[in-house]
């Protein structure tokens, strides 16, 4: 672990390296937390392909494991080595803690063109969080959904007992970890890069992601039942370092602003289906996985523990979490018509 944090500060040194000595570069760089061939590698290559075409700069893409964990990507987006950066608000919530408001179980609905309207639209999204992430050094250029959110076990899991003392894999994320104490289990915050391992050695036993991450990471390889319970979708955010943005033209705002949507209905468009496929190739790959869609009334004890989560989560955070939850749900109400 810590040979690791040595090579990504070595990595990030070279970085801030060759900003020093190339300060009006034309190269932008951008990390994410994903694969360059999952969803948010995707997005970036397609955000690239948009900027190169219609400006003189050129992306510079590091996917994940790059630069290292998300907390590191993060840091370098803060202090201006990245100029962009795609990361869950699930690990963003340390510094936004209104950023949680995305776990909260059942707020969130799985139809995916609900929830593409609803980002693309969103009061709540386009108007009160980008100046939350401004006060953290960052310009919210996006947000998008990447698929309802999986719990894959070793175990099966039919009901919230079915996770009582199952060490369940969660972000660092204070308000997920509720979620899954509510939901009966251990919830065991750990970085993506330990969860494998963790799964192989029995370190945990489960863990959430949407499905076609489940394929690409091959966490099916080390768990046996893939529950949807439809308590939540996968939301990313992209950004950019707020002085770097706010120093830039008027032009190239215009043509990052415009990347960001193109992109976005661009992503949307490639992941309508990539769930029923993704899961498909892993039936092919493993035929012994069971896989359990929970009915209503086995959902009904993780639906009656999000109301515990919502109150938590407006504890966290005061008035401001309060506001951004009822705009959140006017907003998909909205979206839902």
């Amino acid at each position: 672990m810590r040979l690791k944090r040595i090579l990504t500060s070595v990595a990030a040194i070279a970085l801030t390296a060759a900003a020093t000595t190339n300060a009006s570069a034309d190269t932008w760089r951008y990390a994410f937390e994903e694969a360059l061939e999952e969803v948010q590698g995707k997005y970036a290559q397609k955000f690239k392909e948009e900027i190169e075409a219609n400006t003189d700069h050129t992306i510079q893409l590091f996917p994940y494991g790059t630069l290292g964990e998300s907390a590191d990507i993060m840091e370098q987006a803060q202090s201006g080595i990245l100029q962009f950066v795609d990361q869950s608000p699930g690990f963003t919530g340390s510094l936004i803690p209104e950023a949680q408001v995305f776990f909260v179980p059942y707020l969130l609905p799985t139809d995916q063109d609900q929830l593409a309207q609803f980002y693309k639209e969103s009061k709540a999204v386009n108007e009160i969080f980008p100046e939350l992430y401004a006060d953290q050094g960052l310009e919210l250029l996006v947000m998008f959904p990447e698929g309802e959110v999986a719990m894959t076990t070793k175990s099966p899991v039919e009901s919230c007992a079915d996770l009582d003392e199952v060490k369940f894999r969660v972000m660092t994320n204070p308000l997920l970890v509720e979620a899954y104490r509510a939901f009966g289990a251990t919830p065991t915050p750990l970085p993506w890069g330990e969860v494998y391992g963790g799964l192989q050695t029995n370190i945990i036993q489960g863990q959430e992601n949407p499905t076609f991450f489940l394929y690409s990471t091959k966490i099916y390889e080390v768990t046996d039942y893939i529950t949807y319970t439809g308590h939540n979708n996968f939301t990313t955010a992209v950004m950019a370092n707020k002085d770097f943005y706010d120093g830039l033209g008027e032009d190239d705002q215009k043509a990052i602003q415009a990347a960001s949507e193109a992109a976005y209905d661009y992503i949307v468009e490639y992941q309508k289906g990539l769930a029923d496929s993704e899961l498909q190739k892993i039936k092919d790959a493993k035929p012994e996985m069971t896989v359990t869609v929970l009915t209503d009334e086995q959902r009904q004890c993780f639906k009656d523990a999000a109301g515990s989560v919502e109150t938590t989560f407006i504890e966290m955070t005061g008035d401001s979490g309060k506001a951004i939850l009822e705009q959140m749900k006017a907003d998909l109400a909205a979206a839902a018509q």
